[in-house]
């Protein structure tokens, strides 16, 4: 069977340049398209960031984004979105999330395909993909069925290794590797920390906002402590600068305001007990914790200026090194992945192999936390889209 378009995964970036071109077919190995989309945010998928720039992704190439995220932008997402009365909300630091259910996004684009005119084949699996005289050739396993289907542009929209309960795998590095273009090393992001001795097991649940260090990366938001490790927010984002064996820092009072309300305190009631005082501006819980390793005795009063510091300098500078993260099994992405060396920045398409585009999570692109990983799938679904037709 012959077609124009052939798109490997119908995740987000997948069935975005599906629902923008003719002729295509979207093969993927599970059982619903779209899976991804339908977990994440909670179900209510945080569809788009309307701060979203290249500034909010890592890359080996930091400029590669720009391009694709200039030409089909937040707005345009947006737009779509409203056009589908598909109601919406921002919730922090400019995340839209689905009022709803994430089910409607993927409704959105199962619409915008069929009205392309495009196919969707589930619980499909391809085996093996050549690529002759200009025509991909394509192994495919349909069922318990072999078919060999052939086809002029060929879309890897895979995505990368997280979440391989969901069907995750690294196919798209694989293809890549087979027509010379290189991988760059790839490890999970946007993940939990862990710690293997166990030592917040005791205040799991706790919550509060941070600042949160790791390498360059720097975040203001909420982090949770876990039976396993650290979590929320502020350490997601933060995995994705982390390296193996590398220390991050945490301040635990980043609106610097604390201090200065103990002080000021201690000056109205002295005898209040220094600790209950503390656990005023930090929860309780973790200030029993700290109190451990922290000499927090005596009253308010009992603290000098020089205690204060000297405790809030190691408050403001908690430097803790993780065991490891919880890995692709619950990362939300892949942190690497196709050099975009090998890939034009306008189309997508791959510059050793004609025909053959990369979209999504496969590439080196990888967002920040809030909605931009899926704004470059679409994006990045967009340009390919755009070249395609433009042929």
């Amino acid at each position: 069977m012959r077609f124009e378009t052939i798109i490997i995964g119908a995740g987000a970036a997948g069935m975005m340049c599906a629902a923008h071109v003719r002729d295509a077919l979207v093969i993927d190995h599970a059982k619903a398209a779209g899976e991804k989309i339908r977990i994440s945010g909670g179900g209510r998928c945080n569809f788009t960031n309307i701060y979203a720039s290249a500034e909010n992704f890592l890359s080996e190439n930091t400029h590669f984004a720009k391009s694709a995220l200039a030409r089909y932008t937040q707005w345009n997402f947006i737009d779509l979105v409203q056009r589908y009365d598909i109601p919406y909300h921002e919730k922090t630091l400019g995340q839209l999330f689905c009022d709803t259910s994430a089910k409607d996004i993927i409704a959105m684009l199962r619409d915008l395909m069929e009205g392309a005119g495009a196919e969707l084949w589930l619980k499909t699996s391809v085996t093996a993909v050549r690529h002759e005289n200009g025509i991909f050739t394509l192994d495919i396993v349909k069922g318990e069925r072999a078919e060999t289907l052939t086809c002029k542009n060929l879309v890897l929209a895979t995505g990368g290794k997280s979440i391989p309960k969901m069907g995750a795998t690294g196919f798209a590095y694989d293809i890549a590797t087979q027509f010379g273009m290189r991988v760059t090393e790839t490890r999970p992001a946007l993940v939990p920390f862990t710690f293997s001795d166990g030592r917040f097991a005791e205040i799991s649940g706790v919550s509060l906002p941070v600042r949160a260090q790791a390498g360059e990366g720097v975040f203001d938001e909420a982090m949770l402590f876990t039976h396993r490790g650290l979590s929320g927010p502020a350490i997601l984002q933060i995995s994705s600068y982390w390296a193996e064996g590398a220390d991050i820092t945490l301040n635990l009072t980043p609106d610097g305001t604390t201090m200065t309300a103990l002080r000021d305190q201690r000056q109205i009631s002295g005898r209040r007990n220094f600790k209950t005082e503390l656990a005023t501006h930090l929860p309780a819980r973790l200030v029993d914790h700290l109190a451990r390793d922290l000499d927090l005795t005596g009253n308010l009063a009992d603290w000098s200026d020089a205690r204060l510091s000297a405790l809030f300098d190691k408050l403001q500078n908690w430097s803790l090194r993780p065991s490891g993260s919880e890995g692709y099994r619950t990362a939300e992405v892949t942190l690497g992945g196709i050099a975009t060396q090998d890939v034009s920045s306008k189309s997508m398409m791959s510059k050793r192999v004609q025909g053959l585009y990369i979209v999504g999570e496969a590439m080196d692109v990888t967002g920040w936390l809030g909605g931009y990983n899926f704004q470059w799938a679409w994006s990045s679904g967009m340009a390919a889209a755009r070249d395609i037709m433009a042929d």
